[in-house]
């Protein structure tokens, strides 16, 4: 977590000095919200659109979010696809449908976990009515996720979501830069559904919907071995390596502390492109187990085999929505 970052849920009071900018980005979100809106379903999108995205930056379980919400429709008997901007991707042309075997540094990390999962078809593209065109074009689908895009007010929706981190909530309450908001809390009163991952009860919100979202697997990169949650997967004596690259890696930690090892935290920025130098550089130990979110884990399954016991964490993410 940057200086900015810990001084934003530290609520330090310096931050007061950024308050007219913060006011400033505040009242542009609402220009640019309301120059932007389509609240008429236009002409060309033919099936519902739903949206999942958040108000913070930084991660708040948005992704799992999607994930269930696509494995629930598809037993539902519905045939979802997703957009997704692809964000950390570097892709030579967009719109672009990607598949399971995407790279993540051409689709982003998150997209290309999504289209593993999911069996769903995924198109990334930074327009995301682009990207929904071109989906309804080339795969038949019933309804559109847009994984992230609550901001991107071009894009017409028929649901709005709202992903809020249950631990560390809207920090200081400010708007960046002189908080974690890209938009101010109010915005949520014009949301559909506000989930909170890891719900704490809060007298801000009404209406909310909690989900607590538990580790449920360890998910060795090679063999695709699972072991439980519980107990003691590995062997007593090892010590486990979490190395992430996450918006909000803390949760990550806190939970791997559950179980009965000593842990070393290894932190990277968020979307970080692993490649095995950074195992390398960080003095990884491959005699010791390595624990990596799902989403960070996508961007090593190229050199997995020079590491010695890579484990994806699969979190559960139950059907209270």
């Amino acid at each position: 977590m940057s200086f900015l970052e810990q001084a934003w849920y530290k609520k330090a009071g310096w931050l007061i000095l950024l308050w007219p900018l913060g006011t400033l980005v505040q009242l542009l979100a609402a220009i640019r919200r309301a120059l932007q809106s389509v609240p008429i379903r236009p002409d060309k999108v033919s099936v519902p659109v739903v949206v999942i995205g958040n108000i913070a930056v930084g991660g708040t379980g948005k992704t799992p979010l999607v994930i269930a919400l696509i494995n629930y429709l598809k037993q539902q008997g519905y045939k979802p696809g997703v957009i997704s901007r692809g964000y950390g991707g570097k892709g030579a042309s967009y719109p672009m449908l990607i598949d399971a075997i995407a790279s993540p540094r051409i689709a982003g990390d998150e997209a290309v976990l999504i289209a593993r999962q999911c069996d769903c078809p995924v198109v990334i593209d930074p327009d995301r009515n682009s990207a929904l065109q071109y989906l309804a074009s080339k795969a038949p689908v019933d309804v559109v996720l847009s994984d992230d895009g609550l901001q991107h007010y071009k894009l017409y929706r028929d649901i709005e979501i709202a992903v809020i981190d249950g631990q560390r909530m809207f920090g200081n309450g400010f708007c960046l830069p002189a908080g974690p908001l890209r938009e101010p809390v109010k915005r949520l009163d014009s949301v559909d559904f506000v989930v909170i991952n890891g719900a704490n009860a809060s007298a801000e919100l009404r209406n909310f919907i909690p989900v607590k979202m538990e580790p449920k697997f360890l998910i060795n990169m090679l063999t695709n071995e699972k072991r439980p949650f519980s107990g003691a997967p590995f062997k007593m004596g090892n010590t486990l390596q979490a190395v992430s690259g996450i918006g909000n890696p803390q949760r990550f930690y806190d939970s791997l502390a559950k179980l009965p090892y000593p842990i070393k935290q290894y932190s990277f920025p968020d979307h970080h492109p692993f490649t095995v130098e950074d195992f390398d550089q960080a003095a990884i130990d491959e005699h010791h187990p390595v624990v990596m979110t799902e989403k960070d884990a996508v961007k090593c399954v190229d050199f997995a085999k020079a590491i010695y016991g890579i484990y994806s964490l699969r979190w559960n993410c139950p059907r209270s929505f």
